[in-house]
């Protein structure tokens, strides 16, 4: 597929995707129109903060029994709850897949799409934090390479949705590991990575225990590593010197061209010098931004790495 930059003009921002096998701005134009996947790899990005609110960021549909697709908020409403508009949160089925194995309300969507197979992974960070996860089948590859991880790996494929849930409950209980890992550490992990074997042991470290969990819990074993996106070898290459951006995303003008991503994190380069730059472009989600000729304010460099 050939690259384009997306086009200059008012967007919501639905934050970064990976459905598409590459980093990707989900953008929904305004006043209307479809979503729009904007390519961002190795090409220059300039975006203008619009204002300070936070806006919908719509919701999933079902297009059939086992796949989700994105959303647009058809009114590009102010957010209420949850990233959500009360109208599209209303609409969101999806949003009660937290508590479907807890035998909580599920329409009959949901209960289609959670019947298909899911797999349980482990999913490990630059810091060493490992926190576990799933995936239906079809998110598979996606939902781990939006992780933002360093090495991550596949546990065991369940029959439904409900069952992984309860095996990934009983491992984040059992080896006091987390279901979810904040942004902003992942991007502080990133910008203090010197070394990956730290990682790579904690890794291998709390797949072994996971492992026997799982087989005394009589659960086969699959232990399938995931390939990292090549995106990201410029940001998981151990002692590659990055700076944090010392700019905030949501506020002003920014143009950058990202030269590698891991995540929503991404190694951009600014135009007027060499260094690579740290930043999360999850922080745009949900904020009405601009898109064309920016540039960054004026970088006073601090390395990450000392």
């Amino acid at each position: 597929m050939p690259v384009s930059p997306p086009a200059d003009g008012a967007y919501v921002c639905h934050g970064v995707t990976w459905a598409t096998q590459d980093p990707r701005l989900l953008l929904a134009p305004l006043p209307d129109g479809p979503l729009v996947y904007a390519q961002i790899m190795n090409q220059r990005l300039g975006v203008q903060a619009a204002g300070t609110g936070r806006w919908c960021t719509g919701r999933y549909r079902f297009v059939d029994t086992i796949r989700v697709e994105a959303a647009a908020c058809p009114d590009r409403a102010p957010a209420e709850q949850s990233g959500q508009c009360n109208r599209c949160a209303r609409q969101d089925d999806f949003r009660f897949a937290h508590q479907f194995h807890q035998g909580g309300h599920a329409p009959d969507a949901l209960k289609a799409y959670m019947d298909q197979p899911h797999w349980l992974y482990l999913a490990t960070f630059a810091d060493g934090t490992t926190k576990v996860g799933t995936a239906a089948e079809p998110r598979r590859r996606s939902r781990l390479d939006e992780q933002g991880a360093l090495f991550a790996t596949y546990l065991a494929k369940c029959a439904d949705g409900r069952a992984v849930r309860h095996l990934e409950d009983a491992l984040s209980r059992r080896l006091a590991v987390a279901q979810t890992v904040r942004a902003t550490a992942k991007l502080q992990a990133l910008a203090g990575l010197r070394d990956v074997s730290q990682a790579r042991a904690a890794h291998a470290r709390d797949v072994d225990r996971a492992a026997e969990v799982l087989r005394e819990l009589d659960v086969a074993v699959v232990l399938e590593t995931w390939t990292p996106p090549g995106e990201g070898d410029g940001l998981r290459a151990a002692g590659a010197e990055r700076v944090l951006y010392p700019h905030d995303l949501r506020e002003g003008e920014h143009g950058l061209t990202p030269l590698s991503c891991v995540g929503s994190q991404v190694l951009a380069v600014l135009g007027h010098d060499d260094v690579g730059y740290l930043l999360d472009l999850g922080l745009l989600k949900g904020r009405r931004i601009l898109l064309g000729s920016f540039n960054s304010p004026g970088t006073a460099v601090q390395s990450a790495l000392f």
